[in-house]
């Protein structure tokens, strides 16, 4: 009787995502199990992929039977209950040694206290952020893989093979322990939402200029060879230039303009208020979202809120726009990711992660859906002085925004006496405002809060930590 062929991987959620991870790992020459709950989509997947080194699993016990000791198990399923239901079947069918990896998009502190209960019975767990939608699961994602060193040094030599490479370097790093992959991939996708507001607030910025959608994908195709070039910018261009089938009209004029979410960026806001660590710029994309969300309320408050009504410009002084709207886009963006990257620094700190943002940045660089040219200068930054407190700090930054500065403000202004709103760009002009302002007006709210409750406040000519109060006259109605 001949002994079966034992595959080196398994992976559970034939979704979009996870039929793709399982092609691009067996394109790296390994055998690779797939398990999906239901049967008949486990079937017609590996039928429709005929000659690959494919095992299709129609019960969970099958799909444990079929992996080479020790197991190494994927799991790509939706966050949440589903990777609970996911585990609770499948650890009585391994064994201890065997490595269980959560790829999905789960809550950082869900994974904290899932490697806690598959440690203590003798599992390994891992939480790994995957970025890169379809097309990146399949030809090579960015990979933020969290979890204990020997987990990772398990599964290194595979998630290093179906990585995206830039400049030969595989983006994927080990983040560090316990949740560190999943918080580093949920900031990831914080910064997402702040990068495609500001892409949006530029498109509405040209749009309510008089700018076609052709038009406008020739401005992004243009903006793409230079410092803005990213995935996110290129693929603005290609969308303002699709037609629709159906009307052949450009398609971005006939969807709704109405956002969905799947609750990532709203989970980074959270994480960032915990760690007292302000995201101005991922707060406004995530509030537009949800207004967007609120079609019929905006359809109304159009015809009876007042507000001037944005009048196309004259074709003279749509160049002078597109510069402006250019630089305005730039310096936001580097305010978002500067944000970003400080939540992750003060996470890094409070749970013990010794986060390494050069290395996060050079993980972003490829694959994933923020990848951006300047991602590598973000990595030299931190390369540079790696106790950086905040990007903006750093010398190609400050300059970046100093030449900036006119055509950001310039854009703020002129899109709030057009009547256009911008919340992103509004945001991420006024933290870079208020972190360069010596004396803020919080001694007055000091004042404020000792007046009616007593709360202390500290004093300009006396040490730090000294704390005074003052009794105020009383307010008499």
């Amino acid at each position: 009787m001949s002994t079966p062929v034992l595959s080196d991987i398994g992976l559970i959620g034939l979704a979009v995502m996870g039929q793709n991870l399982v092609l691009n790992l067996e394109s790296r020459g390994l055998r690779v199990s797939a398990y999906n709950r239901t049967a008949a989509t486990t079937a017609a997947f590996v039928e429709a992929h005929p000659g690959k080194r494919l095992h299709g699993a129609p019960t969970l016990a099958d799909f444990v039977a079929s992996l080479a000791r020790p197991r190494r198990v994927l799991v790509m399923v939706k966050a949440g209950a589903a990777v609970d239901a996911v585990i609770d079947e499948l650890l009585p069918l391994l064994e201890p040694g065997d490595i269980v990896a959560d790829c999905g998009n789960s809550l950082y502190t869900d994974t904290v206290r899932r490697e806690a209960r598959l440690t203590a019975a003798g599992f390994v767990f891992m939480g790994i952020g995957v970025s890169g939608g379809e097309e990146g699961a399949r030809k090579g994602p960015s990979i933020m893989p969290g979890g204990p060193e020997a987990g990772w040094q398990a599964m290194r030599p595979m998630l290093e093979a179906i990585a995206a490479r830039v400049d030969g370097t595989p983006c994927v790093a080990h983040m560090g322990p316990g949740g560190a992959g999943h918080f580093v991939k949920m900031v990831h996708n914080g910064i997402e939402y702040g990068d495609m507001q500001l892409i949006g607030e530029a498109y509405q910025l040209m749009r309510t200029a008089g700018l076609s959608a052709a038009e406008m994908a020739a401005v992004f195709t243009r903006w793409n060879e230079g410092p803005l070039q990213s995935y996110l910018i290129e693929i603005t261009a290609q969308a303002l230039a699709q037609q629709d089938p159906l009307t052949g009209r450009a398609l971005v004029d006939v969807i709704l303009d109405r956002a969905g979410q799947k609750g990532t960026g709203r989970w980074t806001l959270i994480s960032a208020a915990e760690h007292a660590v302000p995201v101005s710029v991922m707060q406004a994309a995530v509030e537009a979202r949800i207004l967007s969300a609120r079609r019929d309320l905006r359809l109304r408050a159009a015809e009876v809120l007042v507000g001037p009504a944005p009048a196309p410009l004259p074709e003279a002084e749509r160049e002078a726009l597109l510069a402006r709207v250019h630089d305005a886009l730039y310096a936001s963006k580097i305010v978002s990711y500067a944000q970003g990257l400080d939540l992750l620094r003060a996470a890094g700190e409070a749970y013990g992660w010794n986060l390494d943002l050069g290395t996060i940045a050079s993980v972003w660089r490829g694959g994933c859906i923020i990848r951006a040219q300047f991602l590598g200068r973000i990595t030299e930054a931190y390369r540079a002085d790696p106790a950086l407190d905040n990007l903006l700090l750093a010398d190609g930054f400050r300059q970046v925004l100093a030449r900036a500065q006119d055509a950001w403000r310039a854009t703020v202004a002129d899109a709030a006496a057009r009547g256009v709103a911008v919340p992103a760009f509004a945001a991420a002009l006024a933290y870079h405002d208020g972190l360069r302002t010596a004396r803020s007006p919080a001694n007055l709210l000091q004042a404020q809060r000792d007046y009616f409750g007593a709360h202390t406040y500290e004093r300009t000519d006396r040490p730090a930590g000294e704390m005074f109060h003052t009794v105020w006259p009383e307010v008499i109605d």
